[in-house]
């Protein structure tokens, strides 16, 4: 017999198909919540990937400020999906195990709301650089 969990996220994505769009706000998040440990793995990646060129023993130091980061973005992440309309397509994006237009342009919206700029300062840059200049900012 077929696993529950493996019709919920198709089951909820026919609801919400099916579902007028002013009533459509928080229904996803369930399902984003599910998925937000792999974004925050992904965004930790990122974060470390970024730092590979540096030392060892800077890296290691590197370790922990990237999980918080990638964990608090990807909170906001969550929060920002669920309230932007665009659930849908960082849902499609997040089904194919990857962070694309919509996800980067709300990870990067998360990022600039935690540094403290203007919603969407960060947008016309690509994420990778994003994450670069938050790691030279802080060594």
């Amino acid at each position: 017999m077929p696993h529950p969990m493996r019709w919920l996220v198709p089951g909820l994505l026919l609801s919400l198909l099916l579902t007028p769009r002013a009533s459509r706000a928080g229904l996803m998040r369930p399902v984003l919540e599910l998925m937000r440990p792999q974004v925050e793995e992904r965004l930790n990646r990122l974060c470390l990937d970024t730092a590979s060129g540096v030392e060892p023993a800077v890296r290691t130091q590197l370790e922990q400020p990237c999980r918080q980061l990638a964990r608090t973005t990807s909170r906001c992440l969550v929060e920002e999906t669920d309230s932007s309309g665009k659930a849908l397509a960082v849902m499609g994006e997040l089904l194919r195990q990857e962070l694309g237009p919509e996800g980067e342009r709300i990870a990067k919206r998360c990022l600039a709301r935690l540094v403290g700029l203007p919603p969407g300062s960060l947008d016309a840059l690509p994420l990778r650089q994003v994450s670069e200049v938050l790691i030279n900012s802080r060594r």
